[in-house]
């Protein structure tokens, strides 16, 4: 929990890691990728504050207690998603599975969640992987990687027939939260494997599944903001939104924000530090103390209310993930909305509660 002024924050770090990209796990034969990745991921680390960044042998691969001391202890945040991310074609063991992240439950299982992962172009065996993965780990979400290299192929679509396939298995087999990754690009991946136009087709074939947009598809900001606002399960998930862009590009953050609260709107923001790219301390408490510039380029733009702030911080996420909010720290609701985790029901027509 974060407490700023007198309120109270729910934090859910929808999107972080458990990564090892240490040299002994770097691919013999694909080393210049392996380390042309994490090389890219440390570009990004130098956009937060000066005092935030790391070492480069630390950032290689943290320890469970570093990731304890940077997420609960130090960040403020209440519950962490782990995001799985294979790359197996560069890292012998993968670079963030979820065998990987899932070693960490037993010592923090009850404030976080592990979401899986599938590729569809590893056919049967692919999907046999995914049955296992759910009945072992009870998964609720996965995050997929459409540029990620896999034998030949450079990347895939949420369209793609094979794709369907596996979106239809993982909707029966329970699984809600399709977080896919489609932003900036990472060395050596391909731009065009990280466009967004393929959410829509699956977004609208799939309604009983939430497409959870990491990075907003930027820079394709407009093109994402537009398929977004008809699509009534797609979310923006804002993992480097506020990590890459808050403090190094103030007011290209502002622009993104300002975009997104007048398309997507705040109740389909989900909050993401991306861990270990960077820690979330900075990047929640710069985001309660932010707010839109006043100057003239952004008069069109909405302000962010306190109950805007809980919502992307927290509660939306919690909702898509069923996390139980402690009541002092739910938001109300009226009579006739339906209370949803994270909310309580106030009946505003009846006068006072007792």
């Amino acid at each position: 929990m974060y407490e700023k002024d007198g309120e109270k924050y729910f934090i859910v770090d929808s999107h972080s890691h458990f990564w090892d990209a240490s040299r002994e796990n770097w691919k013999p034969g694909a080393e210049q990728y392996a380390k042309g990745w994490i090389d890219c991921f440390y570009g990004y680390h130098q956009l937060g504050p000066p005092e935030t960044h790391w070492d480069y042998e630390k950032y290689l691969k943290v320890t469970p207690e570093d990731f304890e001391r940077d997420m609960f202890i130090e960040g403020h945040v209440d519950y962490a998603i782990f995001q799985s991310t294979y790359l197996k074609e560069w890292y012998t063991n993968g670079f963030n599975t979820v065998d990987q992240n899932a070693q960490l439950l037993e010592r923090f299982g009850d404030r976080l969640i592990v979401n899986g992962r599938f590729d569809p172009r590893d056919g049967d065996e692919g999907l046999k992987q995914l049955e296992a993965d759910v009945a072992k780990y009870h998964l609720k979400g996965v995050k997929l990687y459409t540029a990620e290299w896999n034998g030949d192929s450079r990347g895939y679509k949420l369209s793609d027939p094979e794709a369907y396939r596996f979106l239809q298995a993982a909707q029966d087999l329970g699984i809600k939260n399709i977080h896919v990754h489609k932003g900036p690009t990472i060395w050596p991946l391909d731009k065009d494997a990280f466009d967004v136009a393929d959410v829509d087709h699956a977004a609208t074939d799939f309604p009983d599944l939430n497409f959870i947009v990491e990075h907003v598809g930027l820079p394709r900001i407009e093109d994402f903001c537009f398929m977004a606002v008809q699509e009534p399960n797609v979310y923006a998930g804002l993992s480097v939104v506020i990590g890459g862009l808050m403090h190094a590009r103030p007011k290209f953050f502002a622009k993104v924000m300002g975009e997104l609260m007048f398309w997507v709107g705040e109740d389909k923001m989900l909050f993401g530090g991306d861990y270990n790219i960077w820690t979330p301390k900075w990047q929640i408490e710069g985001f309660v103390d932010w707010q839109m510039p006043d100057e003239d380029q952004f008069s069109d733009y909405s302000k962010l209310t306190t109950a805007t702030k809980k919502k992307i911080l927290g509660l939306n996420a919690a909702k898509l993930y069923d996390i139980p909010v402690p009541p002092e720290l739910q938001l109300p609701t009226t009579a006739d909305e339906p209370a949803a985790p994270g909310q309580e029901l106030v009946d505003n027509t009846a006068g006072p509660r007792a």
